[in-house]
């Protein structure tokens, strides 16, 4: 199966979507795949649109993946394939106001566009199907191919009767992975205490300077320069190290179109303190961790204090993210079931262009055939065919 994946901007870029990307491309080519990366401009959002006055380079594929977040720049995507959108998460969900309601316009068309998407996550998998009813939809969930954890039920049981108590963050610093709501939380642990009882370290790229620096403000707003490490982007055996020796992993996020983040911490044993906005709730059940919702500081600040307070039931939480973690499917289980999703829907392409290219014979055979029988004095008749041959081709 020939696949052309279209991206925005490198798919070497640090992000869980383009790791997503990465992952999948080495598994196409593992499974005999002829699988290749298409590349369109990323511009700030929604300014891609100016892309879309064009068609990029997609080859002879039998299907083209085209991930969602190069949306703006596929609006009018030209293919002769199969179209199947690749739904990270959709940026209407992530936003709110006047930038939401322009992602959905869009969105929307894209998707409408589409012959079929593969979500991330179940919730993902729900939203597209409210923005575009009837599009085929398949779930093909990320797993975790950046760590080895090799955590065992019982350090995990002794970890959890150290001190102090440790808060591990792993994402980028950027407002939709809720950093500032998480140290708000912080800051109620020890209301009132002389000193903290707890340290938090968050690892991650500072690409935004203006974020980084409320972030800060906000740590010495709160006093927490002794308790809070801003680590920066680690290599991954020390970003490994921070995840074995923490206690629990607190994201509240705006939205995770799946967060694999959290499944990574799972892998060491380590509870989650997740967003309940979107796909967490696929991995976060009660027993291996919390839901909350975006924004919502006291209630991050109950759940770790929780943790914090009962040792039992953080070691209890720990063991099941351990379970979680090692049930979850592997990234070749999920590209088995996703190449047999793509294989139909490329079959089903090909019939629609065969039966396309048969029509189009059968008309142009009963043009001739009028031609011979009569005049033409307007070319009227061939000019109706044309136009149904088009609008055909626009409904597609």
């Amino acid at each position: 199966m020939r696949v052309a994946l279209v991206v925005p901007g490198s798919v070497d870029a640090t992000s869980g979507g383009f790791a997503y990307d990465r992952a999948l491309l080495e598994e196409l080519r593992a499974a005999g795949d002829e699988a290749r990366v298409v590349s369109v401009p990323w511009r700030r959002y929604p300014l891609g649109v100016v892309d879309a006055l064009s068609t990029p380079p997609l080859g002879d594929a039998d299907v083209v993946l085209a991930d969602e977040l190069a949306h703006p720049a596929l609006l009018r995507l030209d293919a002769d394939a199969p179209v199947v959108a690749l739904v990270h998460h959709l940026r209407c969900d992530a936003t709110e106001g006047l930038p939401a309601a322009v992602a959905r316009t869009l969105e929307r068309r894209f998707l409408r566009g589409c012959d079929a998407a593969v979500c991330t996550s179940r919730a993902t998998a729900r939203s597209v199907e409210r923005h575009a009813p009837g599009l085929p939809t398949h779930v093909a969930p990320p797993a975790d191919t950046q760590f080895d954890p090799a955590v065992t039920a019982d350090e995990v049981a002794e970890r959890a009767r150290e001190d102090p108590f440790r808060v591990a963050f792993v994402g980028n610093l950027v407002p939709r992975k809720g950093v500032l709501t998480l140290l708000d939380a912080l800051a109620r642990l020890d209301a009132g205490g002389s000193a903290p009882s707890w340290r938090a370290t968050f690892v991650g790229a500072h690409a935004d300077e203006t974020y980084l620096r409320r972030v800060r403000d906000r740590i010495r707003r709160h006093g927490l320069g002794d308790a809070v490490r801003l680590s920066g982007s680690l290599p991954t055996d020390e970003t490994a190290a921070v995840l074995r020796e923490s206690h629990v992993y607190a994201m509240p996020s705006t939205h995770e179109g799946f967060g694999i983040a959290y499944l990574e911490a799972m892998g060491f044993g380590l509870p989650v303190v997740a967003s309940a906005s979107g796909g967490a709730s696929d991995l976060v059940d009660g027993e291996a961790g919390v839901l909350v919702d975006p924004g919502d500081a006291a209630a991050v600040g109950d759940a770790l204090a929780g943790f914090a307070a009962d040792r039992e039931r953080l070691a209890a939480a720990g063991r099941a993210a351990l379970d979680r973690y090692r049930a979850h499917p592997s990234w070749t289980e999920t590209v088995a079931d996703l190449r047999g999703f793509l294989g139909d829907v490329a079959a089903m392409g090909a019939e629609a262009t065969a039966d396309d290219e048969e029509r189009t014979a059968d008309d142009e055979e009963r043009t001739a055939d009028c031609d011979e029988a009569r005049p033409d004095t307007d070319g009227a008749t061939s000019d109706a065919a044309g136009h149904r041959r088009t609008r055909a081709e626009g409904e597609r």
